[in-house]
């Protein structure tokens, strides 16, 4: 209040004067509450999230035939508003426009189908109330569920805005990463090791390009069940962001693949992998072999490859013995061409490499003078030969497309079960499953129906080199992305029934050009139960 006996100029000078320090306080106030929240947010602290129950309307969306929140769910207003479930199938509608009003969504998901209405529209319209609430029934189509979203930030954002406690201890940010490609896992020192290639964060569009790595525990060893997700630990540096695994010195991006656990010389148990160097997405600039670090939590090299090595290590590493006690390294790209005895100086030789090939020992492919091995009545003999290029599923196309190898000889032309077309298998893993007594394969096909790299098929096989004869689709994304998928054999439950797996959810790769908010360029995990009569089509029934 300012005091009755000052004439207008002091009366307006002091009411300026007011002004100006209330404005100021006002300052002050939000720097003080913005430090606390750095202050805070750098300790790890996590403010509660969550929004005015009576403002908000939820909406779960849940699967049909079990009643699990379906995580990657978009609604759509007929706005253009866009909402996508969290790992838990819900979201949260507080747009102060749509409250109080009844609207209708559009409901779509790769993979899973919401029932039309008389006018064939896949939606409902909802009475939007504050405090409400709505549950949304679809049906799965992928013969695959999918469970949760494994990286990225948000992963249960509109869970925790409504109150609900997550499965994992950061379901917010975890190691400030909003996006990873491309896992590799294994099992080290009983404890699981997790490393994905190139990793994006919030703070600025670029992230790091030397692969990131995270621990978590086994589900055994007071990890979580993998139905309900992962707790990851990163590695990070300083600034609390994910930090690179690799510190070679020279520029480039550095992916890893065929990570492989085993004994040194030394009988110590030791991570190894195969890294490569990259100019950009095509350009190698060198690779060879790195080994795991336990007190630098790096890996470092160890051996270096020529550029023009026919076998080496490459996509995803299982241990198999077939026909003799001796254990091998076989490495799925998806076809398991390439293998190496599972001993600590084989691994480190390139010339103790295999390739299950047609070529004659020593042979590199010529397309056109191909130096094949025939028996006496013309067949090809394939063999695992030490030095010998193997002939890729695309090489083998060509040579059938000149007629250099007839179209019998082939061996990697998998068709689809459902129709009997050839697909092109892109990149997998491979293991062997107790429950169906062989080999079974995940991997993503390019040139798709629905997407170029989005559909994911099953295979199974008596022997690792094949053949892979039939697959069937057990995964597919409309005009979106879902490569490198792994299936995590550490993970199989009810003696391999259940097997899981995970893929990179990109639209890198694909039609689209409206990347889903949090899950573009992250990891999507899927359950698959091998117990579905519609994967009996693999042996043709």
């Amino acid at each position: 209040m300012i005091p009755d006996h000052f004439d207008t100029r002091e009366r307006a000078s002091l009411h300026g004067w007011l002004t100006r320090r209330r404005r100021d306080f006002r300052w002050q106030m939000l720097g003080f509450l913005v430090g606390l929240c750095c202050v805070c947010g750098a300790s790890g602290w996590v403010f509660p999230a969550e929004v005015d129950d009576n403002r908000a309307f939820s909406i779960q969306v849940v699967d049909a035939e079990t009643g699990r929140g379906v995580p990657l769910v978009e609604l759509r207003t007929t706005n253009s508003l866009r909402y996508v479930t969290d790992s838990s199938g819900f979201v949260v509608v507080d747009d102060g426009d749509l409250l109080g009003t009844r609207v209708f969504f559009t409901v779509s998901s790769h993979g899973y189908e919401f029932a039309k209405d008389g006018f064939g529209f896949r939606g409902r319209a909802l009475d939007v109330e504050p405090g409400g609430d709505a549950l949304l029934e679809v049906s799965r189509v992928n013969i695959a569920e999918r469970l949760y979203r494994v990286t990225g930030s948000g992963i249960y954002a509109d869970s925790l805005k409504l109150g609900h406690q997550p499965p994992i201890e950061r379901p917010l940010l975890n190691a400030q990463v909003s996006g990873q490609d491309s896992v590799q896992a294994a099992i080290y020192h009983e404890r699981l090791y997790w490393f994905w290639g190139d990793t994006s964060r919030l703070a600025y569009p670029l992230g790091h390009f030397g692969t990131a790595g995270a621990v978590s525990e086994l589900p055994a060893n007071g990890g979580l069940d993998p139905s309900v997700g992962v707790n990851l630990n990163y590695f990070t540096g300083e600034d609390g962001f994910s930090r690179p695994m690799f510190e070679l010195g020279r520029p480039g991006m550095v992916w890893i693949d065929a990570l492989m656990t085993l004994e040194d010389d030394d009988g110590q148990e030791r991570l190894i992998c195969h890294y490569s160097r990259m100019k950009d997405l095509g350009t190698r600039l060198e690779h060879g072999l790195a080994v795991f670090d336990d007190e630098s939590e790096r890996f470092e090299p160890v051996r270096r490859f020529a550029d023009d090595e026919r076998l080496f290590p490459q996509g995803h590493a299982f241990r198999a013995a077939e026909d003799r006690d001796e254990e091998y390294f076989y490495f799925a790209t998806a076809y398991p061409l390439i293998r190496v005895r599972a001993r600590w100086d084989d691994v480190l030789d390139s010339a103790r490499y295999e390739g299950f090939t047609p070529l004659q020992a020593g042979a590199s492919l010529s397309e056109s003078d191909p130096e094949f091995v025939r028996d006496g009545e013309g067949r090809l003999v394939y063999e695992w030969r030490p030095d010998t290029a193997v002939v890729t599923p695309e090489q083998e196309r060509t040579l059938m497309q000149t007629g250099t190898m007839a179209e019998e000889e082939g061996r990697l032309q998998t068709i689809d079960a459902s129709d009997g077309k050839t697909i092109r298998l892109h990149n997998g893993s491979v293991h062997w499953n107790g429950y169906r007594e062989r080999y079974v394969m995940i991997a993503a096909r390019s040139y798709g129906e629905s997407s170029f790299l989005g559909e994911v098929y099953y295979a199974e096989a008596d022997r690792p080199e094949g053949p892979w004869d039939r697959a069937v689709k057990v995964v597919s994304h409309d005009r979106y992305s879902f490569y490198n998928p792994a299936h995590h054999r550490f993970f199989d439950a009810e003696e391999g029934r259940l097997i899981y797996f995970e893929g990179t959810f990109s639209h890198t790769f694909s039609e689209t050009e409206d990347p889903t908010p949090r899950y573009d360029y992250n990891q999507i995990m899927y359950r698959l139960d091998l117990a579905d009569e519609r994967l009996r089509a693999v042996d043709g029934g």
